[in-house]
């Protein structure tokens, strides 16, 4: 079993920034990947970022340029670094780890608002 742990979430202005981190504990492999997905109410769970063991990363158009995604191999953390904040960003962020393609996890989600 991995459990994630997720903090950072907050209340922001428009142009702002905030730090996301997601702590992994449990059974972790080496070869795995983590990631960020955001749901706002009403819309559909949607991919914010994603990055491999070995540092690939990948955005979503939204996003690109604004956020980064990083990984702490040492602890087993991931974050992500959001800045130049836009009232659009606003949804719960759930921080994800999966492994050998059938082996994934969910976090419990922190809120991101950001106000005009």
């Amino acid at each position: 079993q991995v459990q994630l742990v997720e903090s950072g979430g907050g209340l922001v202005q428009a142009g702002g920034s905030l730090r996301l981190s997601c702590a992994a504990s449990g059974i972790i492999v080496r070869f795995n990947n983590m990631g960020w997905y955001r749901q706002a109410p009403g819309k559909q769970r949607e991919l914010v970022a994603t990055i491999t063991s070995g540092g690939s990363t990948n955005y979503a158009d939204s996003v690109k340029g604004r956020f980064t995604i990083s990984r702490d191999r040492t602890k087993n953390t991931v974050y992500l670094q959001m800045n130049a904040l836009k009232p659009e960003d606003t949804a719960v962020y759930y921080c994800t780890y999966s492994a050998y393609a059938v082996e994934n996890y969910w976090g419990q989600g922190t809120q991101v608002t950001v106000s005009s």
